[in-house]
């Protein structure tokens, strides 16, 4: 075992070992107990100069976004989330079922390795810290490089919380000078994985050896029908494209408009700030995302930057009030690169003809490229429609007339709050839900013996009788 090796194993059992004892120090706590934990953390993260500061600094060491979105982000995520999970039983009897004589018990998972995006360096440590903490684990935080002060930032804030209510401040650690053989380490000694990034770092937590939640390839696409409420789809797609300049893999990456009403939607994005690039600037914007043929992820300049600092980098310009760039498409695959996730404000707008189904079809076919299993929408005043896209499209999450960005948990809806989006098989995952507090708690299951069922071969087997017979 070469010297290197031997100490980047030392070092991440160090943390790993401190992350055991404090884990087991919280390991008969109360509920009561463990939601205070959680509110201290939530509370360290959200006070407005913690906040402020987490925002400005994400943005002034990595580059991405924005800090007004930021800080909101920060806000609404983590007091979601806190929200979220308050009523959520982790500890001792979670369920009872007394008909099937059945009692279901929540036990810790331990020690959580959490592997950090770089676009997400502010929110998504303190989002994993309370799932992780409401279930009474420890967690080890794998920042990103270029994002390391700003996660480092906001671990310090979390471990001063805990020694606030009297718990170890080693239940939230950081690795030190974050690198691949420490991140793999981490994996390979802690219990859980939970891996929100890209495709390798996720392929590369599958393969650890250690069980994991991951997530896929995001390219969300949002479909409008010709009964849509054009104003509320306009405003909703605008909203999430240019949120936090898109640093969410839920943002809009494509709509398929109905040719009834595409160019009264494409009207209503331009006053929602859109600019339309016509056939040279899509062509110059696609030379610079994308300047290697059959590269999947659009070129870092590009990610999280305002449009106008987007369209200048590709050689032409826009007014200062345009938010975000669409690019008119009618492919799909490598040939057709913006049919991929663009992790920027730019946005494909495609059209169809006809009945719901052709618009399933264009979907699928947006994803087959890149998406799988991830995320859809759809503005329109049809059930069957809505119902339709559900029923034959491979995604996870299925929004109604909303903003995709509310796949992560809303106000208005009842999914569990998250940035950790799995996306099934479809997707290279293991669950199509959002990640949430139960998945951070094992769950021992008490069985007792209940009066015998009687199985009835007639009814079990009449009708393959009736229809096949008894040979």
């Amino acid at each position: 075992m070469s010297t290197e090796i031997s100490n980047v194993e030392a070092e991440i059992g160090q943390l790993v070992t401190r992350a055991r004892q404090a884990q087991r120090a919280i390991e008969g706590y109360s509920q009561t107990q463990v939601n205070e934990l959680v509110t201290a953390i939530a509370w360290a993260v959200v006070r407005q100069d913690h906040a402020e500061a987490l925002a400005r600094l994400a943005v002034d060491e990595g580059g991405f976004g924005n800090f007004a979105d930021k800080l909101t982000k920060i806000r609404n995520r983590i007091m979601g989330t806190l929200a979220d999970i308050e009523q959520i039983k982790t500890v001792g009897i979670v369920e009872e079922i007394p008909e099937k004589g059945l009692i279901k018990i929540a036990k810790p998972v331990g020690v959580v390795a959490a592997l950090i995006p770089t676009t997400g360096p502010d929110a998504t440590p303190p989002l994993k810290t309370l799932l992780a903490l409401k279930g009474r684990n420890a967690i080890i935080i794998a920042a990103h490089p270029r994002t390391q002060m700003t996660t480092a930032l906001v671990v310090q804030y979390m471990r001063e919380a805990c020694e606030q209510i009297g718990a170890s401040a080693d239940l939230v650690q950081l690795i030190d000078k974050p690198s691949l053989p420490k991140t793999q380490e981490l994996m390979r000694q802690a219990d859980l994985i939970v891996a929100t990034g890209g495709e390798s770092m996720v392929k590369a937590a599958y393969s650890s050896g250690t069980p994991a939640y991951g997530v896929g390839v995001g390219n969300s696409v949002h479909v409008v029908d010709e009964t849509a409420d054009l104003a509320d789809a306009s405003k909703a797609i605008s909203t999430a494209k240019t949120f936090d300049y898109a640093t969410s893999c839920l943002a809009d990456n494509a709509v398929v408009a109905n040719a009834e009403i595409y160019q009264s939607l494409l009207d209503g994005l331009v006053g929602c700030g859109a600019y339309v690039c016509n056939a040279d600037e899509k062509a110059l914007l696609k030379e610079l995302m994308w300047p290697e043929f059959g590269t999947p992820i659009p070129c870092v300049a590009v990610i999280a930057k305002a449009a106008s600092e987007i369209a200048g980098m590709a050689g032409f310009s826009i007014p200062e009030d345009r938010r975000f760039l669409i690019v008119e498409e009618d492919g799909t695959g490598p040939e057709h690169p913006f049919s991929g996730e663009k992790l920027s404000v730019v946005l494909a707008l495609y059209r169809y003809d006809g009945g719901i189904e052709n618009a399933v079809h264009l979907v699928n076919a947006i994803t087959d490229y890149q998406g799988h299993g991830h995320t859809c929408g759809i503005h329109t005043q049809l059930d069957e429609h809505a119902m339709a896209l559900a029923m034959n499209t491979k995604t996870a999450r299925v929004l109604i007339n909303q903003n995709l960005n509310e796949g992560a948990g809303s106000l208005r809806n009842g999914l569990p709050y998250t940035l950790s989006l799995s996306c099934g098989t479809w997707g290279g995952n293991i669950t199509t839900e959002n990640v949430n507090a139960r998945h951070f708690v094992n769950i021992t299951w008490v069985s007792r013996p209940i009066e015998a069922r009687q199985l009835d071969e007639q009814a079990l087997f009449r009708e393959h009788w009736d229809k096949y017979g008894k040979t």
